[in-house]
């Protein structure tokens, strides 16, 4: 089948798009850490574009889309190790989404996913990880967690054989980072300085203003081509986020008797998460409410977090973690098959209560709690067999005087 230029010039820009979201995302977690540990909350982010690369390469691509349920795959869970070292990755391959695509997109354009998807983790022990560690739980999370994920969904296995939806990464991104993070705070504890506070609101703003750009990416590009879909997936990622930093910043202002920019930042990334599994599902009018829910949930579950005194520092678990959960059962409550064209393939369709289908939602529900049992549980042991190998925690007085200098030696500021 000859190439689609149109479709693939879009996929190449969607690439470089959610690309840029793990920068951004450094940006973002830079400036709300203190001043003292920026530049390691950072380079968290950054060291992730080259070691996941080089996983990618050498077995992940493999592991996630070499084979299906019944035919090569274990049992439905990971694929094989037919393709790795990118074997039978060549210029004549196509897509597996779309034939009209090269292979070699499809390739990296997933490898982009996986790159950011462990960075979020990070923003949940800040400031109290040791970065040999986290090499370590870089390359083990993304192994033992994020390849199974991403084939059981995305890849043949076993979640979609059974019908379980994920338009862009709710289950396999948001949900298994977000109770990743939950597990890691639970294992590292609580940070033993106490911080001032952020370091640097406008650099929050530079980093949510990148992600919200590279968010159009992420899931207007999971359509993998150009049709009336890509353009409502575009469409529903801006409604979600513009309505729900709104509604996060009114809660602020009932709540605390101001207007909060922090809180506007915070709601747009809450409900970019929790439109991810939906976006080209769902009508814009559930986009909106997708993201008013959003921000709602967010603000109260990060309020019920500070009072239960858990440490997850820069709010991984109740932005995407209940994001990408809460996403994704609304999938089953918002799908809706008038979201299609003529001729577009009847399996790309999800339709959940308001097309009269009551199984639907219990398969997204059922699937979402499987992952985050399964992301949260693992998370666990293998921070637990790390910290065996090598201290996962900082030492105290690394902690007082700062990761940047203690760990790396170098400073954000003089």
């Amino acid at each position: 089948m000859p190439i689609n230029t149109g479709s693939t010039a879009f996929m190449l820009l969607a690439t470089s798009l959610v690309m840029f979201m793990t920068p951004g995302l450094a940006f973002f977690y830079g400036g709300l850490v203190s001043r003292k540990n920026v530049l390691t909350i950072m380079f968290q982010s950054f060291v992730s574009l080259g070691i996941t690369t080089i996983i990618w390469y050498l077995y992940g691509f493999s592991l996630c889309f070499s084979g299906s349920l019944g035919h090569g795959d274990f049992m439905g869970l990971v694929g094989n190790l037919d393709m790795a070292l990118f074997r039978g990755v060549d210029i004549l391959g196509a897509s597996p989404v779309n034939p009209e695509v090269p292979l070699l997109v499809f390739v990296v354009y997933q490898m982009m996913f996986a790159i950011i998807t462990p960075a979020l983790i990070t923003g949940a022990f800040a400031n109290r990880v040791r970065f040999p560690a986290y090499l370590l739980f870089l390359v083990a999370w993304l192994t033992l967690v994020y390849f199974p994920a991403v084939h059981m969904v995305w890849g043949g296995g076993v979640l979609a054989d059974w019908g379980v939806k994920d338009f862009a990464g709710g289950i396999v991104v948001h949900t298994t980072a977000g109770f990743a993070a939950l597990a890691s705070v639970l294992y590292i504890g609580k940070r033993k300085t106490v911080e001032k506070g952020m370091h640097s609101i406008p650099l929050v703003a530079i980093g949510t203003a990148i992600l919200w750009f590279g968010w159009y990416g992420f899931n207007a590009g999971s359509e993998f081509g150009v049709d009336r879909v890509t353009a409502q997936a575009f469409l529903n990622t801006d409604l979600a986020a513009s309505f729900a930093g709104p509604t996060w910043l009114l809660l602020d202002w009932i709540f605390t008797r101001k207007p909060k920019f922090l809180g506007f930042l915070t709601g747009a990334v809450a409900g970019l998460a929790t439109i991810t599994p939906a976006a080209g599902y769902v009508s814009s009018q559930a986009a909106v409410i997708i993201g008013i829910v959003a921000a709602a949930a967010g603000y109260f579950a990060i309020h019920l977090k500070n009072r239960s005194g858990l440490d997850d520092a820069l709010d991984v678990f109740g932005v995407h973690g209940i994001g990408g959960f809460l996403g994704t059962i609304l999938l089953g409550v918002f799908g809706t098959a008038a979201i299609s064209y003529p001729g577009r393939d009847p399996a790309a369709l999800a339709s959940g209560l308001v097309d009269g289908n009551g199984t639907f939602i219990l398969k997204q529900a059922a699937a979402a709690t499987g992952a985050a049992v399964y992301a949260f549980a693992f998370t666990l042991a293998m921070l637990a067999l790390i910290n065996r190998v090598t201290p996962v925690r900082v030492s105290e007085n690394a902690e007082a005087s700062g990761l940047d200098l203690a760990e790396h030696g170098e400073v954000a500021y003089d």
